[in-house]
């Protein structure tokens, strides 16, 4: 299977192909470790086998451009939909890396670890393609100085790289949240109410791996600063990122729901 995430991966990052092609083959690629994640939970729940290890990955996030904070925010989110919790070693303003702490099941760092470069990948072109294009209209139709301009670029990208993130994670969680509930066979019989309903071995152990997460990651980091939020804000950047994330072709065809935000400090 991993080998196979990784086949299509490597033809979604092939230059040769489209954009439209690219996001479909990592769309492939995210279901099937999606599907591969919830069948394991179950498939250790039916066997009655000790929880799965809590560990850790050190992902680094590059900080071209001045824009680290947001590839920080954006790829936080989309561990927090894992199930992850994460901490930030080195998250300043400057255009250095930083360490995205990401501490989770192993299945889940083995999913992470495999599409969060090429996830990255796809953000950064269509932020770049779509920033350009931004700019483009704006030098066309207004009196903008080249300082003007590269600030308005430079805004809209920030804005459009969270918003992207937070969409894929709205839509991992989402999808995977059905695929626990549709192991389950559905919904109890009889007079039971839904929160009575019988939950499926897979939805348990899910549930009480976020718990278990959660108590190690703070055993990890007992002390956290909270990061300071971004000031920079571009309401069309952000709405272009929101939609091209909803758009990502991951393989997880579900309406526009609520995310939920992820814990996101900073770690030594």
């Amino acid at each position: 299977m991993i080998e196979r995430v990784r086949g299509l991966l490597r033809m979604a990052e092939d230059p040769a192909v489209t954009d439209a092609e690219s996001q479909a083959f990592t769309a492939k690629a995210a279901e099937l470790m999606t599907r591969h994640a919830i069948a394991e939970a179950e498939a250790r729940a039916q066997r009655g086998e000790a929880a799965e290890d809590i560990t850790r990955l050190d992902f680094p996030v590059s900080g071209v451009g001045g824009h680290g904070k947001a590839r920080v925010k954006s790829l936080a989110a989309i561990a927090s939909a894992y199930g992850c919790q994460s901490a930030v070693r080195g998250n300043t303003s400057a255009n250095t890396d930083r360490t995205l702490i990401i501490v989770g099941t192993v299945t889940a760092l083995d999913s992470l670890r495999v599409l969060l470069p090429s996830i990255t990948m796809q953000m950064e072109a269509s932020a770049r393609f779509t920033a350009r294009e931004h700019v483009t209209g704006l030098r066309e139709l207004r009196n903008y100085d080249r300082s003007a301009l590269a600030t308005e670029r430079s805004r809209f990208y920030r804005s459009f790289i969270r918003a992207y993130g937070s969409a894929v994670a709205e839509r991992i969680r989402e999808f995977r949240a059905r695929l626990a509930e549709d192991s389950s066979g559905g919904a109890g019989s009889g007079s039971a109410s839904a929160s009575e309903s019988p939950k499926s071995g897979a939805e348990l152990v899910l549930r009480e791996d976020v718990d278990r997460v959660q108590e190690d990651f703070e055993r990890r980091f007992p002390q956290l600063r909270p990061t300071r939020p971004e000031r920079t804000h571009h309401r069309a950047g952000y709405r272009a990122g929101y939609l091209r994330g909803r758009r990502a072709e991951l393989g997880m065809e579900t309406a526009v729901g609520r995310g939920n935000s992820n814990s996101l400090a900073e770690g030594d």
